[in-house]
């Protein structure tokens, strides 16, 4: 026997039943807890990007242009520092750090985020501070704190390498790059990175002995009475919105404004993107500034409650200071459903890509 909650109500009902709710379309499964006002999407099948099998000759050269770009450590000022740096795809498309290392092993202001999946986003970064366009896909190049490369720098160093030139005339029909063509080579690649599918997604597709009884009480917890779906819904488990979860530190020498450095609004101090929660379980540490390293401790927060900080002295009136997400609430998850949580956010991950890096022109 398990506990499981339906209706709000805590019963102990057999891990049959619970099965047999599950192991049917979707469409049929048990209502989920979510708050008045909340738009959200029911669990779902991974999405391939649009272009997977249709892609014609100008878009293959385009991506495999942005393909070798994105492994070219050439593309920097140092010729050190390639976009494969942070975003490895053996560590799922991130670099396992709590914040990123870039130019002159200078430390980052956020962990970075894996690029599994990126195309269906419409802006990028934590505080979605670019559009998910080539222009966006240069920001890392000129970021201090990552490549610290001006563009006509990293212009120089590739159309200085005469292998370049017949990628660049399939890809542009012409024989060297602009800043218009770096950025859509490489965003083309970016948005071709997708993840496999899980033992979730066989699991909805019909083949249910893909998740153990666990993972299906976890998947039940997930939508009822953890109210993850409140904010992580949907295939790529996320609402693309922005939430305060209580780490912006504000008035501290850790302070992140979040995104209120994007758009100026008071009521976006301390909010930062709603992660996908597909491959989870590989891409730690966790949130935007990776301070924690153990999953179970990110599930113990949110069964907290997050840290609900209040005022200190002297910020009682200020317009900045952060207002947490209202949907957070303390959870009273018992150790067991915790437990259970967490292997249900490991069937939604999948092994890494294997990806072959691209053999680079003129190399010595």
């Amino acid at each position: 026997m398990v506990i499981v909650a339906f209706d709000k109500k805590e019963e102990k009902v057999d891990i049959a039943l619970l099965r047999k709710s599950y192991e049917q379309d979707s469409r049929l499964w048990p209502m989920p807890f979510v708050d008045s006002g909340v738009r959200w999407v029911e669990l779902g099948t991974l999405v391939s990007p649009p272009t997977v099998g249709k892609l014609d000759s100008v878009e293959q050269a385009r991506q495999l242009l942005g393909k070798m770009l994105f492994f070219e450590p050439r593309l920097s000022a140092t010729k050190q520092i390639s976009c494969s740096s942070c975003h490895d795809p053996d560590l799922s498309w991130t670099d396992g750090r709590q914040k990123a290392i870039g130019h002159n092993h200078r430390v980052g202001r956020r962990n970075t985020m894996s690029l599994q999946n990126a195309w269906v986003q419409k802006e990028l970064f934590w505080l979605g501070r670019v559009d998910n366009s080539g222009h966006g896909a240069l920001q890392p190049l000129v970021d201090p704190f990552e490549m610290n490369t001006p563009i006509e720098v990293a212009l120089e160093h590739i159309n200085s390498l005469s292998g370049y030139a017949p990628f660049v005339y399939r890809a542009f029909a012409k024989s060297t790059l602009d800043e218009q063509s770096l950025g859509i080579a490489l965003s083309s690649y970016i948005k071709s990175i997708a993840s496999h599918r899980t033992r979730f997604d066989n699991f909805v597709d019909g083949r249910y002995r893909a998740l153990s009884d666990e993972q299906v009480y976890g998947l039940h917890l997930f939508r009822t009475k953890a109210r993850c779906i409140n904010c992580h819904n949907g295939p790529f488990f996320t609402d693309f919105s922005y939430h305060n979860l209580g780490f912006s530190h504000f008035g501290s020498e850790k302070q992140d404004l979040g995104r209120y450095e994007v758009t100026g609004n008071p009521e976006d101090v301390g909010k930062f993107r709603t992660p996908s929660l597909r491959n989870a379980f590989r891409t730690g540490p966790w949130f935007h500034d990776g301070s924690f390293q153990d999953l179970f401790l990110v599930v113990n927060m949110y069964n907290a409650g997050m840290p609900q900080p209040r005022p200190r002295k002297g910020q009682e009136e200020s317009p900045l200071f952060p207002k947490q997400d209202p949907l957070l609430k303390p959870l009273n998850l018992t150790i067991e459903e915790r437990n259970a949580i967490v292997r249900f956010l490991e069937a939604i991950s999948s092994v890494p890509m294997t990806v072959k890096r691209p053999n680079l022109p003129d190399l010595d």
